[in-house]
């Protein structure tokens, strides 16, 4: 019988160098930090392990060994034109080939280079290069084998780096990794909509693993650390845990009544009323959720829902919220008679003591008053109740006041805009309620008068720049007929009067607007000067120390007193 080669006395050359006693290449150690660098001039892959590993890779023996015949080989010798990719972890790079073999260094210092037959080194890199196009195949070219059982990521792999890489970047993003539920969380740009940092769940942040794996947390561990945060007084990350449990699992009423919590905590009370009703939609019977709810219809100016859901509360109900709730009630009952019989001083009273017993968060009580001044002709204070009012948006207002209550606040929008000189900000409230209730009279009249005013200022103005001070005067005055007390109506055609000589008719305009306005400084100084120019040096002298206490830093002023008290003496 002939000779039998070296691999059929082991068994199959190829399973043997996988399975069996001693490889023709080296076994590859779990550790990643043994892999070495791979040279594409090269026909074979060596990763030799590292010192001290527990299995110390098998090559042959020493240089000595015969060669073994090509037509013993299992897998046949790759043709010229065969081209393969390298594999895509960083090694060591490896020495040039030689003739008939390669030396490898001795890694634990014995001195000796150990060498590897070119044909036993060409199995292996045959082998390398069947698993490389094996992951290409299969869209895995980013993972590396860290050992004989597990892939792993590459750029993730603590010491293992791209090619040609500074060692510290990591090129690759884990989240092309992750199970399906975690990747489709991320959109092309690379953030969340709604992404997780660590346990609490925040908007616009970039992704991380840790945040897509804490999407899968248990909800109710999400609302136990909402609770915590809240106690801690931190609001909006509570907020943002609530939302994450209500993510997991809509269905909670207790999710949505601690997100109604927050929400209150957070100044945002139409919003907390909406979870509240959410919450109660799911949980009739949800004693809590009613409780919060009138509390909340009682800081924003209904209580007569506020009173039914006090009474679903049962024992979870607040005494002290229910009081309150009787005396918003009382207040805004009288409110509404004296506005029916037209008593604005009335109207005034009861609306300021209805936001004092607990209604502080009413738009609608806040435009009651404003309107009451108004009517008042005390539009400088008006403007300033609109402005300590609550800043909710139109849109969540007209969802939870429902479009006649928003009619209404639009409306008075309008006429405190129109009468402070904000123009463009009445008109588009006065638009906006029209489209809201377009049959109602009041909003038309309205409307109809704002365009006119702001019509006349927009023209008087252009006539003004124009230097033709006598029609400018006209078309104030057209906006005059609309609205008589318009304070930048009147202190413009002062100034066109002024500008004529007329400077007692000036005078005439600046007081009315400083009747309506007290604090108008542009008033007030249009008429200091009409008072210098007709040498009236103590009404001027008490203009302009007035104008000193509120700006004590303009020089204008600081000079037209001088002027007059020198002309006084």
């Amino acid at each position: 019988m002939g000779e039998i080669s070296p691999e059929k006395k082991s068994g199959c050359g190829l399973l043997n160098a996988v399975f069996g006693r001693r490889s023709i290449w080296p076994r590859r150690s779990t550790s990643t930090g043994s892999l070495q660098k791979f040279d594409p001039n090269d026909n074979v892959n060596l990763v030799q392990s590292m010192p001290g590993s527990r299995r110390q890779s098998s090559i042959l023996d020493s240089s000595d060994a015969p060669l073994h015949k090509q037509a013993d080989r299992i897998i046949e010798r790759p043709g010229q034109n065969h081209s393969r990719s390298p594999p895509v972890y960083q090694q060591h790079h490896l020495p040039p080939p030689a003739a008939a073999s390669r030396s490898v260094p001795n890694k634990q210092g014995c001195g000796q280079a150990r060498k590897v037959p070119q044909n036993g080194l060409a199995v292996s890199g045959e082998l390398e290069s069947m698993i490389t196009d094996h992951q290409q195949s299969k869209g895995a070219g980013k993972l590396v084998r860290a050992s004989s059982s597990n892939v792993m990521l590459f750029g993730n792999l603590g010491n293992l780096r791209q090619p040609g890489g500074n060692g510290n970047s990591t090129a690759n993003n884990v989240l092309d990794y992750l199970p399906k539920t975690a990747k489709d969380q991320s959109p092309a740009n690379g953030k969340y909509s709604t992404s997780v940092m660590g346990n609490v769940l925040k908007k616009n942040e970039e992704p991380s693993l840790c945040r897509a794996i804490s999407t899968r947390m248990d909800p109710e561990q999400l609302k136990i650390l909402g609770n915590e945060d809240y106690k801690n007084g931190r609001f909006a990350e509570a907020l943002s845990l609530y939302d994450a449990a209500i993510s997991i699992d809509p269905n909670k009423a207790s999710y949505r009544s601690n997100k109604s919590a927050a929400l209150t905590a957070l100044g945002r009370l139409l919003e907390a009323a909406f979870e509240c009703r959410e919450a109660i939609r799911i949980d009739p019977y949800y004693q809590r959720a009613h409780n919060r709810l009138a509390t909340l219809y009682v800081r924003l100016g209904d209580a007569e829902k506020a009173t039914y859901h006090f009474k679903q509360a049962g024992a979870e109900a607040d005494p002290d919220s229910m009081n309150r709730a009787k005396k918003v009630e009382v207040h805004l009952n009288k409110c509404t008679e004296a506005k029916r019989q037209r008593d604005w001083n009335t109207l005034l009273k009861e609306a300021t003591l209805a936001i004092a017993a607990g209604a502080d968060s009413a738009p609608l009580i806040f435009s009651s008053k404003a309107e009451a001044l108004l009517k008042l002709h005390k539009h400088q204070e008006a403007d300033e109740t609109m402005a300590k009012g609550p800043n909710f948006d139109i849109d969540e207002c007209i969802k939870f006041f429902g479009p006649i209550g928003s009619t209404s606040l639009l409306l008075v929008h309008a006429q405190v805009n129109l009468v402070v000189g904000r123009f463009d900000d009445a008109l588009t409230s006065a638009q906006r309620a029209s489209r809201l209730d377009a049959n109602n009279k009041e909003v038309n009249t309205i409307l109809w008068r704002t365009k006119a005013v702001a019509l006349a200022r927009s023209n008087g103005n252009d006539l003004f720049k124009a230097g033709r001070y006598s029609e400018a005067c006209v078309a104030y005055g057209e906006g005059l007929n609309h609205d008589p007390c318009n304070t930048v109506l009147l202190c413009n055609r002062a100034a066109c009067r002024s500008k004529l000589g007329q400077f007692e008719k000036a005078i005439e305009d600046c007081s009315a607007a400083l009747g309506v306005c007290p604090f108008y400084s542009k008033a007030r100084l249009r008429r200091g000067d009409c008072y210098a120019k007709l040498e009236k040096w103590e009404a001027c002298i008490q203009d302009c120390e007035m104008l000193l206490t509120e700006n004590p830093n303009d020089e204008a002023v600081g000079k037209l007193l001088k002027e007059a008290r020198a002309r006084r003496q």
